[in-house]
């Protein structure tokens, strides 16, 4: 039983005996010349900007539909649900698609894809939300990384229908 403890608190150390932080992978990607970063658990797929059919009567974010392998993806625009303006189309623009389990499958639009990147918990600092503030909603945390600052997308929140809810 002690063999098992023992071998239990050295699996949580790393090589030196410190212990070892949780890590988590951010696809970094740019709205204007803002960072935002995308836990990549949630993402499924990067495809490059294609066709978006058009969708009446929904809201003015939800750019339209794509079919992707056969698989109809609701696309919106990230920037426009958040209040910044609206998404210029370059090559660099992407269609990320995202799997969320209250939510399926959805794509967002962002303009450009930059890198991924590891934080430990020690480089991420909590947002404190202000109901007031719709924007920060989006937004759980700002993470350090390399001198510059990242906020981390709730997608969650920003999947969320207001109008559905």
């Amino acid at each position: 039983m002690n063999e098992l403890k023992e071998n239990t608190a050295i699996a949580a150390r790393d090589e030196d005996g410190y212990q070892a932080q949780e890590i988590t992978q951010f696809i970094v990607v740019k709205f204007g010349e803002e960072q935002y970063g995308i836990d990549i658990k949630y993402v499924d797929n990067i495809v490059r900007m294609q066709h978006i059919t058009r969708v009446p009567k929904v809201a003015d974010y939800i750019k339209g539909v794509i079919n992707l392998r056969g698989e109809v993806i609701p696309v919106m625009s990230v920037r426009l649900k958040m209040g910044l303006e609206a998404d210029v189309e370059t090559k660099a623009t992407r269609i990320i698609i995202l799997k969320l389990e209250q939510h399926g499958n959805i794509g967002i639009l962002v303009d450009e894809v930059k890198e991924v990147v590891n934080l430990e918990g020690s480089q991420i600092e909590k947002v404190a939300y202000d109901t007031r503030e719709d924007n920060s909603s989006f937004i759980y945390g700002i993470g350090k990384y390399e001198g510059g600052l990242i906020s981390l997308l709730d997608l969650n929140a920003v999947a969320l229908d207001k109008e559905m809810a």
